[in-house]
């Protein structure tokens, strides 16, 4: 393939322009991409590409190919030949969405369809003393976490409930939202990523604001060799994190949600893009580490009690709180029972360790599945029986909590808020019938967090192990009004009766809530959606809250004109958020 590139007068922007005037068959595609990455990096055999074509919780669907690029230049060359042979590109990292969004859905594209995944690209460079970082395309928040700890750094968000393996970009890219009470979604507007514009040319974009050179050979190379220096880059007005979130999430009175997927105020090239770029890397603010964090756990049995908990800390505090997970009982319960194998593998084999377990089991899944006499699920059961000759894991104080109160706050506060904290829940529950708090000491706190962290894929569990008496698993994940006190929806009878369990937990004072429901057999998944769906428009809510809109939700006007201008002629990712699949007319066409 012949190209030429192609320089803006912004000096930031290079275009690469094919001389071939004939569009590349599928095969002429799988030779070229072959040459350039090795047919050990190309996977085209559907029995053993099936893993990265599968979505996490559900969804998948057919490819050409999926590639495995070694470098941030394989993907920039591999992106050129999908550009010549008119090919549907997915940008896949850890693939570990809930909403199917970074695998194909269907086989009914009207273009062959290419995956690439990028966790090859791992890279991280701390710049700036430290202040920031910018991270490659496979690069994980567990390893960000890992290496920021080693300089008394924090960053802008940890791990979520459902997996360890999510990559930084991923995040940034589905507008994530993490358990940070403090950080907000992640955000930047400093990338580097490359995008077809309405031509239907490949174009590399560098708004990085890091000197890299003047082509893309050049800037992609060094920044994965990390030329570039890292102790000087130039000042940016540009937001590297949501500055404004914690004045948002304070602000109770509020009739809107403090963060939802489709927020406009924080859609900006790589972040919310949702795979409608090629995002090769970004920039992001890190945090000072705090001297001090105490943990408080809170039970309590009146809904009412907890909303003014919270709009008592976020409108009369000083010092917010870095965290406050909400767990209701029945989440509780099925946590400790399905999720304990999750606990332990944490406690025991560090968290460096999930990692490559997640995907050793993954790729066990794959294969087991395709044999007719095992077990559908097999090694989800058998970890769950392993799990049950433990003994309990749970520390003595919330287990009683568990008995005596439904509703579950476990809330961390760092530096001088631990004072203002002590002096503020004494009183508040002294005054109190219906709850009461404990602090934590070490154990407690790492028990409850990992007790909540395992959660959602307890909630998967069930359904699994349970397959055969319980029908199909619903997860929403919810922002409702800052200012609503009502916070614990009330199901009318045409719904709850049709659910066999209602488990609901999130990040409290954020008011994003994760509620997933384990309908009974036989019931009809589409239309108990669509009844909550309804409910939650009535209630002011806005979903999804921080997994994106994938293949599962419609995306709001707003989302679809902010796709379509990332990506005008449907190319990358195409049919995500209920939008059409085929290829739109762009001024190359005419």
């Amino acid at each position: 393939m012949s190209n030429k590139q192609t320089q803006d007068s912004g000096c930031n922007t290079f275009t690469s322009k094919s001389t071939s005037q004939n569009v590349l068959s599928s095969d002429q595609v799988l030779a070229k991409l072959t040459n350039i990455l090795g047919a050990n990096n190309l996977q085209a055999d559907p029995e053993k590409n099936e893993h990265y074509r599968m979505g996490w919780r559900s969804g998948g669907g057919s490819a050409l190919a999926v590639l495995f690029p070694q470098s941030l230049l394989e993907i920039w060359r591999s992106l050129e030949i999908c550009v010549e042979g008119n090919c549907i590109i997915i940008m896949q990292a850890a693939k570990t969405g809930l909403t199917e969004g970074s695998t194909p859905s269907g086989n009914d594209y009207d273009r062959p369809v290419v995956v690439i995944n990028t966790l090859a690209m791992d890279q991280l460079f701390l710049v700036n003393n430290n202040d920031q970082v910018i991270s490659l395309p496979g690069a994980t928040l567990h390893q960000l976490q890992s290496q920021l700890n080693t300089v008394n750094r924090a960053p802008h968000s940890i791990i979520g409930s459902s997996t360890l393996g999510a990559s930084i970009i991923g995040g940034v890219s589905n507008n994530s939202g993490g358990a940070l009470v403090k950080r907000g979604p992640a955000y930047t507007e400093l990338a580097l990523f490359a995008q077809i514009n309405e031509h239907g040319e490949l174009i590399l974009v560098n708004h990085l604001e890091v000197e890299l050179g003047n082509s893309p050979e050049e800037i992609l190379t060094n920044l994965q060799t990390g030329n570039f220096d890292k102790t000087k880059l130039p000042v940016s007005d540009k937001l590297a994190s949501d500055r404004e979130y914690i004045a948002r999430v304070k602000d109770v009175n509020a009739s809107t949600p403090s963060r939802f997927n489709a927020d406009k105020r924080r859609l900006f090239e790589a972040s919310g893009c949702a795979g409608k770029l090629a995002v090769f890397a970004v920039r992001l603010d890190t945090y000072p580490t705090a001297e001090k964090e105490q943990t408080f756990y809170i039970g309590s049995n009146s809904v009412s009690e907890l909303a003014q908990l919270r709009k008592q800390i976020l409108s009369t505090f000083k010092n917010t709180p870095e965290v406050g997970e909400y767990m209701h009982r029945d989440i509780f319960d099925v946590s400790a029972k399905y999720g304990k194998d999750t606990f332990l593998s944490i406690k025991h084999l560090g968290t460096d360790a999930l990692p490559r377990l997640f995907s050793i089991k993954g790729r066990i899944d794959s294969r087991l599945n395709k044999l007719s006499w095992v077990p559908k699920h097999f090694t989800d059961k058998a970890m769950q029986l392993i799990a049950k000759v433990f003994p309990q894991h749970l520390p003595k104080r919330m287990l009683e909590y568990r008995d005596k109160y439904e509703h579950h706050l476990i809330m961390k506060i760092s530096d001088d808020g631990i004072e203002e904290a002590q002096t503020f829940l004494k009183p508040f529950f002294e005054a109190s019938n219906t709850g009461n708090y404990f602090t934590c000491n070490k154990e407690e706190s790492e028990s409850a967090f990992l007790h909540r962290f395992a959660a959602a894929g307890a909630a998967l569990r069930y359904e699994v192990i349970h397959e055969k008496k319980v029908g199909e698993i619903l997860a929403l994940d919810i922002a409702i009004p800052r200012n609503e006190l009502d916070w614990l929806e009330t199901l009318p009878n045409e719904i709850s009766q049709h659910i066999e369990k209602k488990l609901y937990y999130g990040h409290f004072f954020c008011y994003v809530f994760h509620q997933d429901y384990i309908l009974k057999k036989g019931t009809d998944a589409k239309l108990i959606k669509k009844q909550m769906l309804k409910l939650l428009n009535e209630r002011g809510a806005k979903y999804p809250a921080e997994h994106n809109v994938g293949h599962l939700y419609e995306a709001e006007p707003d989302l679809q004109n902010f796709y379509k201008s990332l990506d005008p002629t449907n190319t990358f990712n195409p049919g995500i958020g209920k939008m059409p699949k085929n290829k739109r007319n762009c001024s190359c066409c005419l």
